[in-house]
This record gives structure tokens, C-alpha cells and sequence, in this order.
């Protein structure tokens, strides 16, 4: 597609929002502009969930890929993306609806903040004072808290991209909040491109020293769900991983996958090793042993069936793989039950407990610094 021919659709868009977001009442309606080459097309509705109101965005980019974002919880709900014969189906796990989301206990498809993972016994220090964070994944903190940022209903707005479409979500987390020190004012962005990827930009800054380590909680299951993720192969670009304690707790060390059922570095079915790992896999790959800033490509997951490939790249220095072990079939969507296994997830990241492991990488930062991390999915076939 032409630059001019997108910029053109872009501000129709734009236009097109700016009229609808100036009335209050719930409604739903789009804007499409063609060309010869792609259609994009962008839906917004605002949907009561709880007490928010949250705005739900619906993309597609003409390449038989949709996207569907909501405020609440800066959420991926549903990810359409054509197989070997161009059937488009959702291979992502979510709720049924978008009300769903306003406890959403598995995290489906939710940004994890302000520290994803966990932090041991919810307590770390920063030039010597102490804080105590809330605990709620026993006696650990998991994924920004009791209320992390998975339930908050974020800022958004669509805005113009380069041959692309882009969802902004805003979010200002007060000083104290889950204990954190610092106000954190966090954006990501969504962005649909032309060739059928999903690319996920984090950016945050505080007004005092505090830890941040965002991410995207997908789980997917490029199936469309027709089976769950055991049979799926799938590549880790890294030589190690950090061990953990029985309460998933990382021990400090770093140890070699070569020669065990961590080793993913050729393509290889979950299932194949996964009864050796108690409990399943939920482990923080090592692909950099320092944080560099710099982009390389993690991992490769391939379902034979459909023929859908996702590669993963980010900027972290680690990806944490989970294989949905805690699915319990409580949630079903659309008659798929999602017992265990129904979904993975691949959540690019620094650490975990890295604020209390000093040779691990720092999730520090600091007044007048900003935090920065980039997510690239890219789908195709083969």
C-alpha cells in the first residue's frame, strides 16, 4: 500500500473518532477506506464493565488479520489470524464477553504490571529502604497485585501510523499503589501492520526510584482451540533458565537447558517432555544474560495442523514460557472449556524477583529515565 493512500484512510479515521468520542451514549459504528492493495478497517464501541466504561477497538488490516483491544486492563481479546488455506480464526484465549475481564484471575491477554512475575514475599529495597508490596499468589506478589494493571481501565485513543493502525492506552498509577513507590505513568501501544504482525511498544516514567517490568499476557493457541498446546512445537532461542523454589520462586541461579527438558533450542512438541517438569512448564528463559536494549528474536511456535507460525521477538532479556498449568476448566468460551494446557504463554520480560537478586538484570528506574520495552509477534504459514 501507498504511504499517501494510508495516511488518507488514517485521518478519515481519525475524523471518524473524533466525532464519535464527542457522544456518550454506548454505540458501535466504522469507518473503511479502500485501495487496491489492502482494506483497513477500524469498529469502536464503549462497553460498560463494572463501573468503567471501557472503549473496545476492533482492527483489521485487509490480510485476514483482526485485532481486538479493549481499554480495561489494556487487553488483547481476541486475535484473528489465517492459516494454510486463509481461514482466519481466534487463537487467543479470552473471556466471553468483554465484563469478563473485570477480574480476569488467569490474566487472558492482559498487560501485567507494574511487575510482572513475581517478587519473593512481596518485599524489596531501593537505597535502603524497605516496601512491602501486596501479596497475592501466596506468599508472593504476582503480576502488579491484587489490583494490577490487568484491572485498570486505561486512557485510549486510535492514532495514525505508517501503513499500519495504532491503538495508545495511557495509564497513571498513583504513588502507593500496591505498595509501589512512585507515581508510574505507563502507555502501550497497539499496532496492526499490513504484513500480519502485532507489534507492542511499553513506555513508563516515575517521579520517584521504583521497580517496572511490563508485559503482554497472551495466551495462545494457534489450534483456534480445536485442541490444546501440547502438540504444538516450539523453539527458545536460549542456552539457559533460572531454576525456581516450589513456589516458583527463581533461586538465583542460572543453569544450562542442554541435555534436559528445558532445552528448547531446536523445535520441539510441549508435550514431549512436559510430565518430566512437575507442574508444567512456567519458567524465565535467559536469552541475554544483561539487558542490551536490543531486539532478537526469542522463539518460534508452530502448530503442524493449521500451519499458523508466531515468532517472537522482543528486547527483554528473558521470555517467560508458561503452558497454562493453572487452567482448571472453570472458564468456558464459546463451548471451549479451557482446561489445562488450552493456552500458552511466551511474556518477553526482565527477571522475575530480579529486585532482589543483585546479579540479575536491574528492573530499577529513576526520575528523569524512561522505560522502554518493544514486543514484535509476527504470524505467517508454512
Amino acid at each position: 500500500m501507498k504511504k499517501t493512500n494510508f495516511k488518507s484512510a488514517a485521518l478519515l479515521l481519525s475524523a471518524f473518532l473524533i466525532g464519535m468520542y464527542s457522544c456518550s451514549a454506548p454505540k458501535s459504528e466504522e469507518k473503511v477506506e479502500e485501495t487496491k492493495e489492502i482494506k483497513f478497517k477500524v469498529n469502536v464501541q464503549q462497553v460498560p464493565i463494572g463501573e468503567h466504561s471501557a472503549k473496545v477497538f476492533h482492527l483489521e488490516n485487509g490480510n485476514g488479520m483482526e485485532v481486538e483491544i479493549s481499554s480495561f486492563g489494556a487487553v488483547v481479546s481476541k486475535l484473528m489470524v489465517p492459516d494454510k488455506d486463509g481461514k482466519s480464526e481466534n487463537i487467543v484465549l479470552g473471556y466471553e464477553s468483554i465484563d469478563g475481564y473485570d477480574t480476569n484471575d488467569y490474566y487472558l491477554g492482559a498487560t501485567a504490571g507494574r511487575y510482572a512475575n513475581r517478587i519473593a514475599k512481596g518485599k524489596f529495597e531501593i537505597d535502603g529502604t524497605s516496601y512491602q508490596i501486596t501479596t497475592n499468589d501466596g506468599n508472593n506478589h504476582l503480576h502488579g497485585g491484587e489490583f494490577g494493571f490487568n484491572r485498570k481501565n486505561w486512557d485510549a485513543e486510535f492514532i495514525e501510523g505508517e501503513e499500519s493502525m495504532k491503538v495508545k492506552l495511557t495509564y497513571t498509577s498513583p504513588d502507593g499503589e500496591e505498595g509501589y513507590p512512585g507515581k508510574l505513568v505507563s502507555t502501550v501501544i497497539y499496532e496492526l501492520t499490513e504484513d500480519n504482525k502485532l507489534l507492542i511498544s511499553f513506555e513508563a516514567e516515575t517521579d520517584k526510584p521504583t521497580i517496572v517490568n511490563l508485559t503482554h499476557h497472551g495466551y495462545f493457541n494457534l489450534s483456534a482451540m480445536k485442541e490444546d498446546i501440547l502438540g504444538h512445537e516450539l523453539k527458545i532461542n536460549a542456552a539457559k533458565y533460572t531454576p525456581v523454589d516450589d513456589e516458583l520462586i527463581p533461586t538465583g541461579e542460572l543453569k544450562e537447558v542442554k541435555g534436559t527438558p528445558f532445552d528448547f533450542n531446536t523445535p520441539t512438541a510441549i508435550g514431549e517432555r512436559i510430565s518430566e517438569i512437575e507442574g508444567g512448564y512456567d519458567h524465565n528463559y535467559v536469552v541475554k544474560e544483561q539487558h542490551d536494549g536490543q531486539m532478537s528474536k526469542m522463539a518460534e511456535l508452530y502448530h503442524a495442523g493449521s500451519g499458523r507460525l508466531m515468532e517472537l521477538y522482543a528486547d527483554s532479556p528473558a521470555v517467560q514460557f508458561y503452558s497454562g498449568n493453572f487452567l482448571d476448566g472453570k472458564l468456558t468460551t464459546k463451548g471451549v472449556t479451557y482446561s489445562q494446557y488450552m493456552g500458552l504463554c511466551l511474556e518477553p520480560q526482565t527477571f522475575p524477583n530480579a529486585p532482589n537478586e543483585p546479579s540479575f538484570p536491574s528492573a530499577r528506574l529513576n526520575p528523569g529515565e524512561k522505560y522502554s520495552h518493544k514486543i514484535e509477534l509476527h504470524f505467517g504459514t508454512r
